[in-house]
């Protein structure tokens, strides 16, 4: 995996510009869950990944396989047993503190007794945010996921997808460089799960914040991300990274459902997912090494 760094040399007497963090490093993380007899079950064995800024990576794999465990720890929701977990070069504790990452889960979470923009403005008026400013930010972000028209509704008033637009929404109220998504869309139905897959790519080529996303689903992992990390089962190690040879987000449409490149990737996930353990193993070395 390559990292960005600056393109131009240091002008004489200045100070020399610094590689940008990632946003993402997992370095050798474990985490091993006690039981209260017998040998404790290990979710996560010496995982290692980096994200870059701006960077679309999912995480898929059989269930079990510790997708979900990987995401809390980074969120700082859960503590690894062994390894370490920076984001955007801090720990992962501080950037929960920092704000610097929004997190949506497969439920949206919104509050019955609070508005679209109500449920949009918690985490500013949390953090002590004004009144006026909150407003502003939530109008618009109620445009960024067209729902323009629904500021004023209840969540019982909404379909299942545009409650999780307003949980998308809120997760970018703070304008996190960083979103963590844990399986956003799987209690859709198809066609709105596709349609929620394009609106986040929009979303995405706009806000330019990378993304960490669980998923189940082959061809959603395929169509969101820049690299897909395939997991195998427990306990939960990094199979192989497939690199995602679809384009910039900004240029991704359903047209690229039917591209040969798609295709191939799927292809390529679905083997790994379902290659025997043996096959997984070298193919894992090999991805390791490119990144």
């Amino acid at each position: 995996m390559s990292s960005t760094t600056a393109s131009n040399m240091p002008e004489a007497n200045m100070p020399e510009a610094s590689t940008p963090a990632h946003a993402v490093d997992v370095v050798e993380v474990s985490r091993i869950f006690a039981a209260r007899k017998g040998v404790g079950v290990t979710a996560l064995d010496t995982v290692s990944l980096t994200v870059a800024p701006g960077e679309f990576v999912s995480l898929i794999g059989p269930s079990g396989c510790g997708k979900s465990t990987l995401l809390r720890l980074i969120a700082d929701l859960d503590t690894p047993t062994s390894g370490s977990i920076r984001v955007f070069g801090k720990p992962a504790r501080q950037a929960r503190i920092d704000q610097d990452y929004g997190i949506a889960f497969q439920q949206a979470g919104l509050l019955p007794w609070r508005t679209v923009a109500g449920n949009i403005e918690l985490p500013l008026e949390l953090h002590g945010v004004g009144k006026a400013v909150r407003r502003a930010r939530a109008a618009d972000l109620i445009e960024l996921v067209g729902l323009a028209d629904f500021a004023g509704h209840y969540p019982d008033q909404l379909s299942g997808g545009m409650q999780q637009r307003v949980a998308i929404a809120r997760s970018l109220a703070e304008s996190p460089s960083l979103l963590l998504m844990d399986e956003p869309f799987g209690a859709l139905d198809e066609m709105t799960r596709e349609r929620m897959q394009n609106e986040l790519v929009r979303i995405c080529a706009e806000t330019r914040a990378a993304v960490v996303f669980v998923t189940h689903s082959i061809p959603e992992a395929v169509f969101l991300s820049n690299r897909v990390v395939v997991m195998s089962p427990r306990p939960g190690r990094i199979r192989s990274v497939v690199t995602v040879g679809l384009g910039d987000m900004s240029g991704r449409s359903d047209d690229l459902r039917e591209d040969e490149s798609f295709f191939h990737s799927l292809s390529e996930v679905r083997d790994l997912l379902h290659g025997d353990d043996a096959t997984g193993a070298s193919q894992g070395a090999r991805g390791l090494e490119t990144r």
